[in-house]
């Protein structure tokens, strides 16, 4: 399995600097990993955004706000159902941070 985005202790940084606590930081992050996996599958398709909406089980208005990634729109657990309608496996790694 390839490294999603936003892995690097820089990346780490940007994430604790937009966020107040280190648990928003996380789920940033983790949202933010998902949404960019289900959008490269996504335009993988190369459908009309109304078909990939409907394989999704999105609205196209709803679709549109995914590829466009505005993470803000999207909580940690749509984005799980999301991923699991575009057929995505989800493994999740737990480490103790550094």
């Amino acid at each position: 399995m390839e490294d999603t985005a936003l892995t690097t202790e820089a990346d780490r940084s940007v994430w604790d600097a937009l966020s107040d606590t280190p648990e928003e930081a996380a789920n940033l992050r983790a949202r933010s990993a998902l949404l960019y996996e289900i959008r490269k599958a996504v335009l993988k398709w190369d459908l009309p955004q109304e078909e990939a909406a409907k394989r999704l089980g999105l609205t196209r208005p709803r679709a549109n706000d995914l590829l466009r990634g505005k993470l803000a729109k999207f909580l940690l657990d749509a984005l799980v159902n999301i991923a699991a309608a575009a057929r995505l496996d989800i493994e999740i790694q737990v480490r103790d941070a550094a």
